[in-house]
C-alpha cells in the first residue's frame, strides 16, 4: 500500500490483514521524512527511536492475534505546543528552546492507551499566534500544494505533515481557526471540537477560555475516529466537560443516512459578502449543491454580530496571552542572557526569546487589562461575546448546522501579510466566532475536479457536543466524491 493511500482507518485493515507491519510503514514514513521535509519543514524534532518502538509494539500485539484499535501502529504527528514525556516541547518559541516535557499531556496518554505511534513534534506559530506559520522562531512550513504559499496557521506543521503523506494523522490547537484554516489551506479535514470536549491538561495555554485540541485527517472518518478515542472528561481539566463522555461512539462512527436527511443546514449571509474571493465563493457554493443532493433542507440565516467577532476576539485573546505567557522569564529554557540585576535578565530574556508577534499580543493584552481599560475594552469585548454566543442560540433553534467558508481567499504567498497584521489577522474571520462561542466546527476539502487547484475547504458549525451531527453529514458528503 502506497503512503499517499494511508487513512487510518485502511492502516488499520492493512495491519490486521498482515498485508504490511507498523514497523515497515513507519520506517518508510520516516524515509519520506528525511527526504522531502527538507523543502516543506512541518516538522521541528522527529521521534525515531521511540516511534519505532512503539510500531514493534503494535506489530507484536498483531502476531499474537491481540485485540487492537484502529489507531494500533497508527502513525502521527503532534503539533509541538503539546506535551510527549521526554521529548522537547518548544511551541516554536527560542524562550522554550531547550524544554523537555516532563509529563504527557492527556490527549497523549489518551493516543499512548491506544497503541498510536508518535513520529515528531510539528511546527507552528509561536505559541500559536498567527495565520501562516510564518511566526515560527524555526523557521516557516510551506504548503505542500505550491511551495511558494503559506500552509495557514498556527498549525499549519501538522496540516503539511499529513497532506504531504509525512503522518498519517495528525494533532493541532486551535484559539481562533488554528486547525481549521490550514485544513482548508492543505486540503485536509480539521476538527475543532466543541470546547470543553477534549480535555487542555499538558497542552502549553495561549488563551485558555479558546484554545481547544483536535485532529487533522484525510478523511472525515478518520476525524470521526481520532475524536472517539481522545474526547472526554477529564479530572486535570476544569474546564472538561462530562458531556462529552456522553457522546456515542456509534454516532461518530456510523452515522444513518435517515438520521442525516433529517438535519436542517443554515447558511449565514453574513459570511458571503464583500471581500470573498471569487474561487471560494465559486468552490463553497459547490459544496452546497453537492450537499442539496442529499435531499437535505438548506435555508439563509443570519448572524448579525459576526461582524463583530474579529474585534472582540483581538481583545479577549491577547489579554489571556498576556496572563499566560508572563510565567516565562527564560531562566530554566531558552538561551539565557547576562544581567547584573534579576529585573535586567527577565527584560533580556523575554527581548531574546519572544518573536515580534508574540511581544505585540503581550502588549496589547497586558493594555486592555490595565487600570482605566479594563471597562472599556474587556468586559465590553466579554458582553460582545456573549451576543456572538446568542446569534448561534437563535439560529440553532431553526437549524441543525451551519454552513460556511472557512476563509476568505486561497492560501497566500510568503510576506504577503506579514508587513500588515490586520490583514493577517483577517483570515481567520470566518473561523473566529466558532471559538467565541465554544462551539464545534471542521473544515473539509470542496471535492473539486481540476487536480491543478489550490485547496478550498468548507466549514461545518454544529451545537455543543454534536460532533456527530458534523462529522456524519461530512462522511456521506465524501461518498459522493468516491
Amino acid at each position: 500500500m502506497h503512503l499517499h493511500d494511508l487513512t487510518i482507518k485502511k492502516f488499520h485493515e492493512g495491519l490486521v490483514n498482515k498485508e504490511f507491519s507498523a514497523h515497515e510503514m513507519a520506517q518508510e514514513v520516516f524515509d519520506l521524512i528525511k527526504a522531502e521535509d527538507g523543502k516543506i519543514h512541518a516538522y521541528l524534532s522527529l521521534n525515531e527511536r521511540m516511534a519505532l518502538r512503539q510500531a514493534e509494539e503494535a506489530d507484536l500485539k498483531i502476531a499474537k492475534n491481540e485485540p487492537v484499535g484502529f489507531l494500533t501502529g497508527a502513525l502521527m504527528a503532534i503539533k509541538d505546543n503539546i506535551l510527549i514525556e521526554g521529548l522537547p516541547c518548544t511551541s516554536a518559541s527560542k524562550i522554550l528552546e531547550n524544554y523537555t516535557a516532563s509529563y504527557d499531556a492527556t490527549v497523549i496518554k489518551k493516543l499512548k492507551s491506544s497503541g498510536a505511534v508518535f513520529l515528531g513534534k510539528t511546527n507552528m506559530d509561536e505559541f500559536a499566534m498567527g495565520s501562516s506559520t510564518e511566526n515560527s522562531a524555526f523557521g516557516p512550513t510551506k504548503n505542500p500544494h505550491d511551495l511558494t504559499r503559506v500552509p495557514g496557521g498556527s498549525s499549519g506543521g501538522s496540516a503539511a505533515a499529513v497532506a504531504s503523506h509525512m503522518a498519517v494523522a495528525a494533532l493541532g490547537s486551535d484559539t481562533g481557526g488554528s486547525i481549521r484554516q490550514p485544513a482548508a489551506f492543505c486540503g485536509v479535514v480539521g476538527l475543532k471540537p466543541t470546547y470543553g470536549a477534549v480535555s487542555r491538561y499538558g497542552v502549553t495555554a495561549m488563551a485558555s477560555s479558546l484554545d481547544q485540541i483536535g485532529p487533522f485527517t484525510k478523511t472525515v472518518e478518520d476525524a470521526a475516529i481520532l475524536f472517539n478515542e481522545i474526547k472526554g472528561v477529564d479530572a486535570m481539566d476544569s474546564t472538561s466537560s462530562p458531556q462529552a463522555s456522553e457522546i456515542k461512539e456509534e454516532d461518530l462512527l456510523k452515522p444513518k443516512l435517515e438520521d442525516i436527511r433529517k438535519l436542517r443546514i443554515g447558511i449565514p449571509k453574513e459570511y458571503f459578502v464583500e471581500g470573498l474571493s471569487a474561487e471560494i465563493g465559486s468552490a463553497v457554493e459547490k459544496a452546497i449543491q453537492d450537499i442539496k443532493s442529499l435531499k437535505v433542507e438548506i435555508k439563509e440565516i443570519s448572524l448579525p454580530h459576526t461582524k463583530y467577532a474579529l474585534s472582540c476576539y483581538y481583545i479577549i485573546m491577547p489579554a489571556e496571552v498576556s496572563s499566560n505567557l508572563e510565567r516565562f522569564e527564560g531562566i530554566r529554557y531558552g538561551s539565557r542572557q547576562s544581567a547584573e540585576k534579576l529585573i535586567d535578565l527577565y527584560k533580556k530574556n523575554r527581548e531574546a526569546g519572544f518573536g515580534d508577534e508574540s511581544k505585540r499580543r503581550i502588549l496589547l493584552g497586558t493594555f486592555v487589562l490595565s487600570s482605566g481599560y479594563y471597562d472599556a475594552y474587556y468586559a465590553k469585548a466579554q458582553k460582545v461575546r456573549r451576543l456572538i454566543a446568542q446569534d448561534f442560540d437563535q439560529v440553532f433553534k431553526e437549524v441543525d448546522l451551519v454552513l460556511t467558508p472557512v476563509t476568505p481567499t486561497l492560501p497566500f504567498k510568503f510576506g504577503e501579510k506579514t508587513d500588515n497584521p490586520l490583514e493577517m489577522y483577517l483570515s481567520d474571520a470566518f473561523t473566529i466566532p466558532v471559538n467565541l462561542a465554544g462551539l464545534p466546527a471542521m473544515s473539509l476539502p470542496v471535492n473539486q475536479t481540476k487536480k491543478d487547484k489550490l485547496p478550498v475547504g468548507f466549514q461545518l458549525i454544529g451545537r455543543h457536543f454534536k460532533e456527530a451531527d458534523i462529522l456524519g453529514l461530512g462522511q456521506y458528503y465524501e461518498k459522493l466524491s468516491r
